[in-house]
């Protein structure tokens, strides 16, 4: 342990940008004009950043057209598409706030999400895996059905005025999105300019939903400044160029698709691939390989699926030089398999939330490996991280746990309509408290050791579940594994390991794991409990629920008493 106190701040020879999400846009189309832009090959789309702008701009003046204004919320609820990014763009340009709704959303969230930020347009696809999205909007609004387009008066989300549907067939009291985009006639570009002049990079652009573990999710209002810088660093990190082709197989709805995908690309006239609607393993490595893509993002079980796809081996996917591991740590015989397998020598780890654009720390690209698969990076540039005693608030020294606290322009400007929320978790100097447990070491390395509600306390010592999962990962049968508490009447908790066995290991017992951990690491570390698994219970970005497997888990295990 030192006296150092666990602070740093992420130095930077380069300045913040100072513009809009719009204008930066404009100034790179101008700039890189016969870049590929928008690769999106479930569509059969390729647009040029000039193709691009056009589409963008067309689509800005035809959201004029229809009546949105400057910090209007206009919803997006879809999977993966050309038409999420335009509307990313477009409704930047005239300044309304776009709402992302989650691909998996059911009615009551919907319901929700619609009037918790008082949406008043929607963009919506027609149907995506087991959702059909339309049939859904008509239950919860029948009075769709007999309406005027952009005249809809529903009962149950009263701010809703118009829905534009992306299906190419015609939806009673909805627009088509062709039809849609043909009433920028009515708008003059001279118009639209006239309002993108007027936005100011501090304004609201865009409110994302947080997937509560407990109660209802808060909307994180993030404004131009937080999410275009955030995009530019993260892809600065990287060190992208307008020759970098990157592969985006994570939902755009999440920050890791809009901000770190699409704006870190755009911010460097980079160009923005989607393999798919949703993760597909194959398309992804047919997209590396036919797009000569030099990035790939994803989080680590995205990348174990690709490297153990039967045929991988067919894929040339050489030309892959760097990209984004996030979500989880990630393991060290994947990290390995990454670098060699996938030739993403220069691949990074970033760390981050929703409530802070979303990265706050990130690995470089020539961090020593050791670093690059225990820790999360240092801080950022231009932001600062500290590790407080949750207790106490104050600073703990260098190598002690603490709760991550992050500071500067990627914090949001708050949770949409939620004020107590927000006194909750920045604080009046400006900190936003992550409920993360961490350690900072000598060099400023921030590892994540736990989440305050996830730490364990058995028998009155705390256990980090993190710490055991990495220990059971150098097991040669295990894939993956999770960890999480249950309760215990003679020790308050006791611990549960859920692991899924990699390809071809079938015969490995509970006895197996525990003689496996058995002096190598101390006793009341080693898991009473093994549920063996194909899947983990999973958010749509790929983050694990644990809630959810300890709720199956108590009552798997008759624990509920």
């Amino acid at each position: 342990m030192s006296n150092i106190p666990s602070y740093t701040s992420g130095p930077s020879t380069k300045p913040l940008i100072g513009m809009t999400i719009g204008d930066k846009f404009d100034e790179i189309a101008t700039t890189y004009p016969d870049n590929d832009a928008l690769i999106v090959r479930h569509q059969g789309i390729r647009l040029t950043y000039a193709e691009l702008k056009q589409r963008v701009d067309e689509a800005a003046r035809a959201f004029l057209a229809i009546g949105v204004k400057r910090g209007d919320r206009v919803g997006m609820w879809s999977p993966n598409c050309a038409q999420w990014t335009i509307t990313q763009f477009a409704t930047a340009k005239v300044g309304a706030i776009l709402v992302n709704v989650n691909p998996a959303y059911r009615l009551h969230e919907l319901e929700y999400a619609m009037n918790q930020s008082e949406a008043k347009f929607l963009v919506t696809a027609d149907s995506f895996k087991s959702s059909n999205y339309s049939q859904m909007l008509y239950d919860l609004a029948p009075e769709l059905k007999t309406c005027a387009e952009g005249e809809l008066q529903s009962e149950k989300m009263p701010n809703l005025k118009g829905i534009i549907n992306l299906s190419d067939e015609k939806m009673d009291g909805m627009w088509r999105w062709d039809d849609f985009v043909e009433m920028a006639e009515k708008i003059d570009a001279s118009q639209l300019e006239k309002i993108q002049a007027e936005l100011q990079f501090d304004d609201p652009i865009n409110i994302q939903y947080t997937s509560g573990t407990t109660g209802f999710p808060k909307g994180a209002a993030l404004s131009h400044h937080n999410i275009l810088n955030n995009g530019y660093f993260v892809a600065e990190s990287m060190n992208f160029t307008d020759q970098d082709r990157l592969v985006i197989p994570v939902p755009l709805y999440h920050c890791f698709g809009m901000v770190m995908g699409n704006l870190g690309c755009m911010t460097h006239g980079a160009t923005m691939i989607y393999p798919d609607d949703g993760f597909e393993p194959k398309s992804v490595l047919e997209a590396v390989a036919e797009e000569r893509a030099t990035a790939l993002y994803g989080v680590p079980t995205m990348f174990i699926a690709e490297m153990e796809h039967p045929e991988f081996a067919e894929y040339d996917v050489s030309t892959l030089r760097t990209g984004i591991m996030a979500g989880s740590i990630c393991p060290a015989e994947v990290m390995k398999a990454v670098n060699s397998k996938l030739h993403m020598e220069e691949v990074q780890i970033a760390y981050g939330m929703t409530e802070t654009s979303p990265v706050s720390t990130q690995t470089a690209a020539d961090d020593p490996f050791e670093k690059r698969v225990t820790t999360v990076g240092r801080t950022q540039p231009h932001l600062e991280t500290k590790l407080v005693d949750p207790a106490t608030g104050n600073i703990v020294p260098r190598g002690e746990v603490g709760e991550l606290c992050t500071r500067g322009y990627s914090v949001m400007l708050k949770y949409w309509n939620n004020p107590e929320a927000t006194a909750g978790s920045i604080d009046p100097a400006g900190w936003m408290h992550t409920e993360d447990l961490a350690t900072m070491d000598e060099e400023g390395y921030i590892q994540i050791v736990g989440r305050i509600k996830d730490m364990v306390i058995r028998g009155g010592e705390n256990v980090y579940p993190k710490e055991i999962e990495e220990f059971l990962y150098t097991h040669p049968s295990i894939s993956d594994v999770q960890v999480t508490g249950v309760p215990d009447k003679k020790y308050g908790e006791e611990l549960i390991a859920w692991v899924k066995l990699s390809p071809g290991a079938e015969n490995v017992s509970d006895e197996d794991l525990r003689a496996f951990c058995k002096g190598k690491i101390t006793h009341f570390k080693i898991p009473r409990y093994f549920k063996f698994v194909d899947e983990f219970p999973m958010t749509v970005t790929g983050k694990i629920q644990k809630f959810k497997m300890r709720e199956i888990s108590i009552e798997e295990l008759g624990l509920d008493d």
